[in-house]
């Protein structure tokens, strides 16, 4: 198989655009530093390989698995690491339970400011602070509620924006029995209100229950109950806001913490912006994600497959360099360096799945495509345990971790056998492994495969590349799998390759069940954006959260366009004949496609980089997508 384009990046505009702008080392008068991608991916491998004895050995290693495209770190490791620079390589935080007090409030407030100032996303329960009305003994006044104090958060992250910082990504959650959370369902009807948030329920099994049997359902705060509503009805109004502008999200909270393999020595309620990562007080992570797509042996042919021994030997040197990340890494607060020091959880996952299931062949929405994604998923945990399991026997176990805790958590998850006598024997360097992040970004970097678990979202489109104040040219993004197969295929073979379907073409209920497949083998958690089509109705989609629910999952995200977050906007796609195919000439004058719209800001990361295509629309930095 070919080198990645993220390699070759000089048959990629693209892609070496990207790198040019957000991971290129620069001195302080924006001089390049690195004169290639290979010298950032030698940069991180040289930085990564400090904490280790053999440093030249494992730099080499590192180099290679990023060389070669198999691995591609987050994007705060590409732009940080060896630089340097006074900034955090992890991208999420979990902030700390925020008090029911003025003072600690805003001590808060300052972390949160100190913490994105660094370039991390964050996320933060409002649950603990009293609702709206409720008194302030001491002082004679009512209390604001948690969503006044949320407007005091999104109004400094667009101060950190604005000063020239990373865009400020934020969750905030509220439980389903605070009794503030109609109005914070109905937060976002308002025009501007909390766009620098994402905003998540809390859902338990006792709510989900109480919705099942329409049963009566108590607002409390404080050990007093404020008032009762049905549980359906709310539950109904959390999914006619999310129908109507695609938010809030769901988190199964009680599920995140059942199957949380750290329960024992942490509680969660909240999760990093996209999701991925349910995190405790102070908890952060780092993301890696190795790319499926390039691991793919004979595409579109009958003997495609995944090859397994380059997956687990990317996945164990990974997995490595991630846990030497931890130590070289800068953190914003001192709590959160304490606590990923005592846990050293990561959230290694994939980029490129559709990718390759369409080099192997395979639909994203049959069940052969979900049983290889089960089995290349699996292979991929597998790996990833016996790494940090080597890894404990050589450097030392986490040092919260407790060994019987944990061996009985694996075994009541289904754990292999051989997993579970590794980590008896010789422990576990890493709290959790695995986790799959949106890769919006890494994803266009390695030649536009598709993103985390997404499906491909679209066989070519048009995109503006701003080179200079004022000056921006087009250039033509194709779908790698779609790209690889017109400069491969014969004149006789079709245009597109078997097994190729894109998002729009994918039903909500396949998306839930690729999600549920995926989340088997992920110890953390998964951002996936379940695309829903406009003219779905009411009915039929508020039954997509419950399916998520019965089907494993940890929480739930959809898009459906809409009037209130604005509806995609379309533009003419790629004509065919336009993209880069050998046995296709375009009729004589054919006008240009139209031009993509402006970009618009996206409603999961609140960046400013959805691009429209076609009848859809994707984020180039967190890779949500949604389509007409």
């Amino acid at each position: 198989m070919t080198a990645p384009l993220s390699v070759q990046t000089s048959d990629n505009t693209l892609a070496r655009h990207i790198w040019d702008l957000k991971y290129r080392l620069r001195n302080s008068d924006g001089q390049p530093l690195d004169a290639t991608p290979g010298d950032t991916w030698k940069r991180v491998a040289r930085a990564a390989a400090t904490v280790e004895t053999d440093q030249t050995l494992w730099a080499e290693r590192f180099h290679a698995i990023m060389a070669d495209g198999r691995f591609l770190p987050a994007g705060r490791i590409l732009a940080g690491a060896g630089s340097g620079r006074d900034v955090t390589l992890f991208n999420c935080f979990v902030m700390g339970r925020i008090p029911d007090d003025m003072a600690g409030i805003f001590d808060h407030l300052k972390e949160a400011a100190l913490t994105m100032q660094q370039g991390g996303g964050i996320g933060y329960d409002f649950s603990t602070l009293r609702p709206r009305g409720a008194v302030v003994a001491g002082i004679g006044a009512d209390a604001s509620g948690p969503l006044s104090f949320m407007d005091v958060w999104d109004a400094m992250c667009r101060t950190i924006m604005s000063a020239g910082r990373r865009r400020g990504a934020m969750m905030a959650t509220l439980s389903a029995d605070h009794p503030d959370i109609e109005a914070f369902i109905q937060a976002k009807r308002e025009a501007g209100r909390l766009r620098m948030f994402n905003l998540s329920v809390l859902a338990g099994d006792d709510f989900l229950d109480a919705v099942r049997a329409d049963r009566a359902w108590p607002l409390r705060f404080g050990g007093r109950t404020w008032r009762t509503v049905r549980a359906r009805a709310l539950w109904d109004s959390i999914m006619q806001a999310t129908y109507d502008y695609a938010e809030p999200g769901v988190i199964f909270i009680d599920r995140v913490n059942h199957l949380n393999r750290l329960g024992y020595c942490e509680s969660i309620r909240a999760t990093n912006p996209c999701g991925e990562q349910p995190l405790p007080p102070y908890g952060a992570c780092l993301l890696g994600s190795i790319n499926l797509a390039q691991l793919v042996d004979a595409p579109f042919t009958p003997r495609a497959r995944l090859d397994h021994e380059r997956l687990a030997d990317a996945v164990t040197t990974a997995v490595r360099l991630l846990d030497d990340i931890i130590d070289v890494s800068r953190f914003p607060l001192p709590a959160q360096a304490a606590e990923a020091h005592a846990k050293r959880r990561m959230g290694l996952g994939v980029t490129g799945l559709a990718s390759a299931l369409v080099l192997c062949g395979q639909a994203y929405d049959s069940e052969a495509g979900r049983a290889l994604a089960d089995d290349w998923l699996a292979q991929l945990s597998r790996a990833a345990y016996l790494a940090s399991a080597d890894l404990a026997a050589e450097k030392g176990s986490f040092p919260l971790f407790d060994r019987d805790a944990h061996l009985a958590r694996l075994e009541e998850q289904g754990v292999a056998s051989d997993v579970r006598e590794a980590v008896a024997a010789k422990g576990l360097r890493n709290g959790l492994l695995t986790s799959i992040a949106p890769t919006g970004t890494i994803s266009l970097l390695a030649g536009n495969v598709s993103s985390g678990i997404e499906p491909v979202f679209s066989r070519s489109y048009r995109r503006r590349i701003l080179e200079s104040p004022g000056q921006a040219r087009e250039t033509v993004v194709e779908d790698f799998a779609w790209r690889l197969w017109r400069q491969t295929r014969t004149a006789a073979q079709p245009a597109d390759p078997p097994g190729l379907v894109t998002a729009e073409d994918i039903a909500p209920a396949d998306h839930v069940r690729m999600q549920a497949v995926a989340q088997r083998h992920i110890d953390s958690s998964i951002s996936k954006t379940i695309n829903v089509p406009r003219t779905m109705s009411f009915a039929a989609f508020k039954d997509v959260y419950l399916l998520a629910h019965e089907l494993g999952c940890k929480g739930c995200t959809t898009y459906r366009p809409n009037d209130i977050t604005g509806a995609v906007l379309t533009a003419s796609p790629v004509d065919q004949d336009d993209a880069d195919d050998p046995h296709a000439v375009p009729p004589p004058g054919t006008p240009p496609p139209i031009p993509p719209v402006a970009t618009a800001v996206c409603p999961r990361c609140g960046e400013a980089a959805i691009q429209h295509l076609e009848s859809c629309a994707v984020c180039a930095q967190c890779g949500f997508s949604a389509c007409a």
